[in-house]
């Protein structure tokens, strides 16, 4: 029995409460049971959802701390089976006989190189089951427990709704905590790492250098001298190929697309269009990495070659930042097209009766009117662009170089993130830390990035709602 078994098993406890509790309210009313005048606070619903409540939460908070608990207990007991002379001496060799163990035990292993996991698997699936078992029983005794202590609450004069709203506020208010806390964990991290690593290196080199090579910095004392980690290629080659080329692509192609949709295309036909459009942008990227490295930057590179291009290569910034460009475009078209939509039809019908075209009242009424939602959507397909990973990893190579040549090989943040953190790294090295600084540095222009577009779209929105 898992986890997710018992965690159905409380949902089964809650429902049975749900229905318990909301039969009993129903005796409060006053043409059931309930004495003559006497108005119940709540609806019965309500009262049936405060018993479920009381069952299923108290459960869960168990079963998320057994969650926790149980993987530890589960090794502790692995290890504590085993004769003294076989019992691991080091971390590293506990951790491979516990992988043993579990592997046996799943099925994903056939066969152990220590003799001893073999002979401990019967003790952890004993162990697995018994545990299993006693987290069943406890999460089904505090969940009978609360429904009962909820039961005998209930009167008609019991203010239940009051009750279920602040439980569920106060679930929304936890939720929003759980956000806004994993956030700030992430900028601490990001923080700290970041500044252990400019202990080695100074800031003014990573910000301004213009020699990217973390690998020939080897040790900690090679790093100040190595000129090794200027990150100036990196962030030359984010830009070029985020917001130069993808950008180039997106923004007419959007914008485009979004005029013809919202002002020309039959109602029926926009219908069909405007989500295939939109589906773009739920394409996995790595399926627009395989195009861009299988189809697009081959011929990108033939094309090169035919008509005497110096320095083409089969992964090029052009390559990567057309696919990026295609991905996009469906981000800047929903904006500029809702913000088309939203701009009063009274504007466009004083255009017309004026004289004007269709075509003049698109660029000189329509546009202008909507162009702080258009922004906005630049600015928030600037940030995805600018952050995406596979398409340049597959499509625009690994090497950092400072070139304004499309055909040739860049790279950017993301990918040479990727790089440092793939495989056993150690973290004390600079090599490795330097991931988390140009982390930190895409972290902010994203979020700077994002701050400007929710500012113009929130301007344009008070002028037209």
């Amino acid at each position: 029995m898992s986890l997710s078994v018992i965690f159905l098993i409380i949902l089964g406890l809650g429902a049975v409460a749900f229905f318990a509790g909301r039969a009993r309210g129903n005796l409060f009313d006053p043409a059931v049971g309930a004495a003559a005048g006497e108005r119940p606070h709540s609806r019965p619903v309500y009262h049936g959802w405060y018993v479920a409540l009381a069952a299923i939460l108290p459960a869960l908070l168990l079963l998320t701390a057994w969650s926790f608990m149980q993987p530890r207990l589960l090794d502790a007991g692995i290890v504590a089976s085993m004769p003294a002379a076989d019992q691991p001496k080091t971390q590293i060799d506990r951790d491979a006989i516990i992988d043993e163990v579990k592997g046996l035990a799943s099925g994903e292993l056939q066969d152990a190189f220590n003799p001893a996991s073999k002979a401990a698997v019967p003790v952890y699936e004993a162990a697995r089951q018994r545990l299993t078992l006693g987290a069943l029983v406890a999460a089904v005794m505090i969940g009978l427990a609360g429904a009962g202590w909820a039961y005998t609450r209930l009167r008609p004069d019991f203010r239940a709704r009051t009750r279920v709203e602040r439980i569920v506020m106060g679930i929304l208010i936890a939720a929003s905590l759980i956000a806004v806390l994993t956030t700030f964990g992430i900028v601490l991290s990001l923080l700290f790492e970041s500044l252990r690593f400019f202990k080695t290196v100074s800031p003014i080199e990573f910000l301004f250098g213009t020699q990217w090579s973390p690998q020939t910095a080897i040790r900690a004392d090679q790093a100040g001298s190595s000129g090794a980690f200027g990150a100036v290629p990196l962030f030359w080659g984010t830009i070029f190929i985020g917001a130069i080329i993808a950008m180039a692509v997106a923004i007419p192609f959007g914008l485009m697309s979004a005029i013809w949709l919202t002002q020309y295309a039959p109602a029926k036909l926009r219908s069909v269009l405007k989500p295939l459009l939109e589906i773009l942008a739920g394409v996995p990227t790595v399926v627009y990495g395989f195009f861009a490295a299988l189809t697009v930057a081959p011929a990108l590179r033939d094309f090169a070659f035919a008509v005497g291009i110096p320095g083409a290569s089969s992964e090029s910034a052009l390559a990567a930042g057309l696919v990026m460009g295609v991905m996009i475009i469906p981000f800047v078209s929903s904006m500029a097209d809702d913000s088309m939509a939203a701009v009063p039809q009274a504007m466009r019908d004083g255009s017309l009766a004026m004289g004007a075209t269709p075509s003049e009242t698109i660029k000189r009424v329509l546009v202008p009117a909507a162009l702080p939602g258009i922004v906005g959507g630049v600015l928030l397909a600037v940030s995805r662009a600018i952050g995406e990973t596979m398409i340049v990893v597959m499509a625009a190579g690994l090497a950092a170089n400072m070139t304004a040549n499309p055909f040739a090989t860049v790279t950017t943040v993301t990918t040479q993130i990727v790089t440092l953190l793939t495989g056993d790294q150690e973290f004390d090295s600079p090599k490795t830390l330097s991931a988390f600084a140009l982390g930190l540095v895409l972290f902010v222009v994203t979020l700077i990035l994002n701050i400007v577009a929710l500012r113009v779209v929130k301007k344009y929105r008070e002028a037209y709602e």
